[in-house]
Parts: structure tokens; C-alpha cells; sequence
């Protein structure tokens, strides 16, 4: 055995949220782990917050990457990533999605006689203008063990010539997360009151860089979202990413009052907007998942969708960012009956995960 069984490699708040379950996995069955985290989004503060309420462990490496082009950031994040490995030495190195994080993982561990699991695999778009489409389908192609959410995606790896023994359907582990803590966010969050909320509202993320840097695009989005709440009578609330924020005051965009700019939240906070929003408009992927999984309807601002299962089962619905299409999505997406079956599994998926893992001395992990 080595001295680390299973290294896990992140870098950004959504693949936190969505690896604790598998951290916790390993917790449980008493699998050696280390965590790598890339530094990809660079906001300690938020990111130590993340840890502490999750109650993770901080992370044994932070190599502190933050922004730059997309080519820079990744060679900086590929050489950390490969010093760390040749360390550690361990049996399974896991990535989560879509990131720069994501192919610095996978790339380093695919040069090196270390297997790789990828979770979240089999997912696309098919927009090749999407970094994360890439980043995505190189990594699925280098990867040993190829955890996918769904039967759909699954498939389309084997359309892509991959193997079924390389291909294992085990939910997203976006499920167990939610599930984990939906109850703390109950119990902890105070979000609704500090805000004021005490009706009905619609809950918007947008920060999507063909969204938010094309100055007509933002304007169009900012537009149909205000029209649409006048139209709802209902007040948006928007914890607004510092990409877009910059971006709204350099374009000089002008903000329906019925729009409310926050500031970003914590996950238990953005957990209780999203289970108790009304409806939410968003150009997350990760967002159009939690709002199935939540029973919330969903308007995505986007002309296409990693996440076809959630139209198929009459959760979401794509609009692109044309201001029409927007309020004309949100007045159907309200009238939405919300009783759909979650289409990513049933909240065991870490569990799954680690008991295909040939990792050595861990006890089977319970589901």
C-alpha cells in the first residue's frame, strides 16, 4: 500500500461542494487521502468558509494558482499537480467535472502509472466554444474509472469509442451533497431574514464569460430577467459573481429595480435562496442540478445544456439570453409542476465511487 491511497484535486467552490461527499466517503471507510487544491478560484476567505461549514478538513496542499489565461493557469496547475503526485505516490487520483483543475489533474496523472477517476464524466454539450467541453472530453478519454451521473451520459461515451469497462453509472454526487446538507442549511442559514425575504422570489446567477463579457448579451439577460419579475411581481435576487460585477459597471448597464445585487454567498446560504426561490434563472450547470434535485424550477440562460436530463424531465428549460425568450421561459417555468423524478441518482454515489476503487485496506464503504 502507499503511503496515500486516493488523492483528490480541486480547485473551484463547486467541485468542494461536490467532492465532500467523497472525502467523507473516504473518512468512513478509513481510506488513506490527501487533498490537492489548485487555488483555481482565488477567494480565500469564501473558500476557507466553504471548508469550516462543511466541516472538511483544509486541504494538505494549496498551490495558490488564481487567474490568468486559460493556457497559464493550466501549466501552472499541470507542474503543482505532477510534483505533488510523484510525492504522494498514490493508488487513484480523483477529479470532479469540468475545470482548468479538472485537465491539470488529468493530464499530470495520465504521464504518470497512476490510475484516474473521473466524476461527473460522459457529460457534453456539444459546443466546442465551451472551455469546459474540452476540458471534459480529454479528460473522460484519459481517465481509468469514469463515474457518470446518468445512463444518458454513459451512452455518449460509448459513442465516443470508450469502453464498458472503463464506464460506471452511479448518480452525481451533487445528490449526496444536497442531501447532506440541506438539513444543516435548515437548521444554520439565517439568509432569508438578513435579506428581508419574506415572500416570494426568483433567485439569478449569471457569470458566464459569453454572457457577462458580450456587453449586448449582459444587457439582453439583465433585461428579459427585469421584465419578467415586473411581469411576476416578484423581486430577483442576484449574488453577483466580481467577474460580472466589473463587467456591469464597465459596460455601464442599467439594472431593473426589481433586481437585487448581493454579494456572493456561502454554500449553506446559497442552498436556503435556492430550495426556497420560487424560480431560478442561471447559466450554471452545477445550478440547473441542484434546482432539479431541489424541486425548484429552472430557466437557463444558455443555448445549450450538459444537463439534458433536466429538460427531459420538465425541470428546466433553455432560453438562451434573447429578453422574449427569458420572460417567456420564466412565466412557463412557474406554472410548473415541480413533482418530477430526480434524474441523478439517489444520494449513494460516493459510496458507489469508492467501492469500485482498488484501493488497498479500506473497509466497504456503506450505502
Amino acid at each position: 500500500m502507499t503511503e496515500t491511497d486516493v488523492t483528490v484535486v480541486l480547485g473551484t467552490r463547486p467541485e468542494i461542494i461536490k467532492l465532500s461527499p467523497v472525502i467523507r466517503a473516504c473518512e468512513q471507510a478509513g481510506i488513506e487521502y490527501s487533498v490537492i487544491h489548485t487555488g483555481q478560484h482565488y477567494s480565500d476567505s469564501l473558500d476557507s468558509v466553504f471548508f469550516d461549514q462543511l466541516e472538511l478538513p483544509t486541504p494538505e496542499y494549496h498551490l495558490g494558482v488564481g487567474s490568468g489565461t486559460h493556457g497559464k493557469q493550466t501549466a501552472e496547475m499541470l507542474a503543482g499537480v505532477e510534483e505533488i503526485i510523484l510525492e504522494e505516490e498514490p493508488e487513484i487520483v480523483l477529479v470532479q467535472g469540468d475545470t482548468n483543475s479538472v485537465l491539470a489533474g488529468a493530464l499530470a496523472t495520465s504521464k504518470l502509472n497512476i490510475e484516474l477517476g473521473h466524476i461527473e464524466a460522459g457529460l457534453r454539450s456539444f459546443d466546442r466554444s465551451m472551455p469546459e467541453e474540452t476540458n471534459r472530453v480529454v479528460t473522460d478519454h484519459v481517465g481509468d474509472y469514469l463515474f457518470t451521473p446518468t445512463a444518458q451520459s454513459a451512452a455518449y461515451l460509448r459513442e465516443e469509442g470508450i469502453t464498458d469497462e472503463r464506464i460506471y453509472v452511479t448518480g452525481n454526487t451533487v445528490v449526496d451533497a444536497v442531501k447532506q446538507n440541506r438539513e444543516l442549511a435548515q437548521e444554520k442559514s439565517t439568509v432569508r431574514e438578513e435579506l428581508g425575504i419574506t415572500g416570494e422570489f426568483a433567485l439569478l446567477t449569471a457569470h458566464r464569460a459569453e454572457n457577462v463579457d458580450d456587453k449586448d448579451r449582459f444587457r439582453s439577460l439583465l433585461s428579459g430577467v427585469g421584465q419578467a419579475a415586473v411581469e411576476l411581481d416578484m423581486e430577483v435576487i442576484y449574488p453577483i459573481h466580481p467577474r460580472a460585477k466589473n463587467k456591469l459597471e464597465e459596460f455601464e448597464l442599467d439594472v431593473s429595480d426589481q433586481i437585487r445585487l448581493v454579494d456572493p454567498q456561502d454554500y449553506i446560504d446559497f442552498l436556503t435562496l435556492e430550495s426556497t426561490a420560487t424560480v431560478i434563472l442561471t447559466d450554471s450547470g452545477g445550478v440547473q442540478e441542484e434546482a432539479c434535485i431541489l424541486g425548484v424550477p429552472c430557466v437557463t440562460l444558455r443555448e445549450n445544456t450538459e444537463r439534458p436530463e433536466t429538460l427531459e424531465v420538465g425541470a428546466n428549460r433553455l432560453v438562451g439570453t434573447n429578453s422574449a425568450r427569458i420572460v417567456d421561459g420564466a412565466h412557463e417555468a412557474v406554472q410548473t409542476m415541480t413533482h418530477w423524478e430526480n434524474p441523478f441518482g439517489d444520494g449513494t454515489a460516493a459510496e458507489q465511487m469508492l467501492n469500485t476503487l482498488p484501493v488497498s485496506g479500506a473497509s466497504e464503504v456503506e450505502q
